[in-house]
């Protein structure tokens, strides 16, 4: 008797490891995200590799080091002897959302370099969490004294007075001033492993869809509808790539489906439109 193996493609490995929200690997899901690039990608290679400077950093660290220290540290090391910062010279570069990526040539954007620094911080015991903060990735710790935010692409810790600057242009192309203004503390919320998955590949949605690489843009769709089955403006957006690309069947599919979940959704009409476009033209 034979038996057969039939190994998973990224996609399946990929909804195995957020189908949960009680255990989700946000580290493995993140250096997953690669795997539509890098088909050969190792990713358990790839955890190893952060475990060794996990275990390096550790190995510097004094056993009775109060949580401050450690984080000092942790910052020494990962800012300053591994040089880890923003990209700023191509910061609209898919690579820098992919940790294998990251990883190699120390550059990135502020959630990618927050998600291994994270995986660093709670290496050391730190309880450290990501903050879905508007246009900025942040990352925060909570110490005995008190909270710290810290831009994951410096290591700057940042005062109320700072954030609330760097807050301001979003309240105000959004409408949340005056009578509508809402408390600091909402923006520091920590993010869910979930959230900081899906923020991750928004980004790179938005880099495929600026240069209208929509065979990339539908790889990563397929990733955000296994995370979000149901945000439907996800698979309203997969509908357009398909419809871009060509695919009329599984672009009137998607666009279907948005329309049987959002009847109030402001685009109803013009997507009812868009359908009728592709049946006929498909004839």
């Amino acid at each position: 008797m034979s038996l057969s193996y039939s190994v998973p493609t990224a996609l399946e490995y990929f909804a195995a490891l957020v189908q949960s929200d009680e255990h989700f690997p946000l580290l493995e899901a993140a250096a997953s995200l690669a795997q539509d690039e890098y088909i050969d990608l190792d990713v358990q290679q790839l955890l190893g590799d952060v475990d060794q400077l996990a275990a390096r950093l550790q190995r510097r660290m004094p056993a009775d080091a109060p949580a401050l220290q450690r984080l000092r540290m942790l910052n020494q090391f990962f800012f300053a002897d591994l040089d880890f910062a923003g990209n700023v010279n191509n910061y609209y570069d898919p690579e820098n959302s992919y940790l294998n990526a990251v990883l190699r040539t120390r550059r990135g954007i502020p959630i990618s370099l927050a998600v291994l620094w994270m995986e660093l911080a709670q290496g050391l015991g730190l309880h450290a969490r990501g903050i879905a903060f508007p246009g900025h990735f942040m990352v925060k710790v909570l110490l005995p004294k008190g909270q710290v935010v810290m831009d994951p692409v410096s290591g700057q810790s940042l005062s109320r007075e700072e954030l609330s600057e760097r807050l301001e242009p979003y309240k105000r192309q959004s409408g949340l001033v005056d009578d509508y203004d809402v408390p600091l503390g909402l923006y520091l919320q920590a993010a869910t492993p979930r959230d900081i998955i899906a923020r991750m590949l928004r980004n790179l949605k938005e880099v495929h869809r600026t240069q209208e690489d929509w065979q990339r843009l539908i790889a990563v769709q397929d990733r955000l509808i296994v995370l979000l089955p149901q945000a439907w403006s996800e698979w309203r957006d997969r509908g357009l790539a398909h419809a871009e690309r060509g695919n009329t069947a599984q672009a009137v599919a998607d666009l279907q489906a948005y329309l049987a979940h959002v009847e109030d959704a402001l685009d109803v009409d013009a997507i009812a439109e868009r359908i009728s476009t592709l049946r006929s033209a498909g004839r």
